[in-house]
């Protein structure tokens, strides 16, 4: 599981150091490769058996509802195969970059079975948000014992 968050920056290629111990589970839970796509004002980042999974999920929910079709198009025609290289950086393409609103500094911050890429003013100002709105948010999860 991806845990933690890590400032980074982006280099002028547009490449990012993957956190160590993220690239740990990403060699226990594969091959390290990535799938790297927009969603909301960030990018999400699924080691690629992962994705698999969730693709199965998008495929077994009703196509003909227009919201769900809406989507997976929006999430699964943004998806790009990424790979870590040998230096543990993973390159994400422009079209990535400008959808997650990432400038030099970002941050990448665990959320379970993925990790999240969020511009690093981003990630403050939702951080900021979540904190505002934390009672609502422990009594929507109250079922899980925290």
């Amino acid at each position: 599981m991806f845990r933690g968050q890590y400032e980074h920056t982006i280099d002028p290629k547009g490449r990012v150091s993957i956190p160590s111990r993220f690239r740990e589970v990403l060699s226990t839970k594969g091959d390290g490769r990535l799938v790297i796509t927009h969603f909301d004002n960030h990018l999400v980042a699924y080691p690629f058996d992962e994705w698999r999974i969730f693709e199965e999920k998008m495929a077994a929910l009703p196509s003909t509802n227009d919201e769900v079709a809406s989507f997976i198009r929006y999430l699964v025609a943004g998806a790009v195969d990424c790979e870590v290289d040998k230096q543990g950086r993973v390159l994400i393409p422009p079209p990535l970059r400008d959808s997650g609103g990432l400038t030099s500094e970002v941050v990448l911050a665990g959320a379970l079975k993925k990790f999240e890429v969020w511009d690093k003013i981003r990630w403050y100002d939702e951080r900021k948000k979540t904190l505002e709105n934390f009672d609502s948010i422990k009594g929507a999860l109250a079922g899980l014992g925290l």
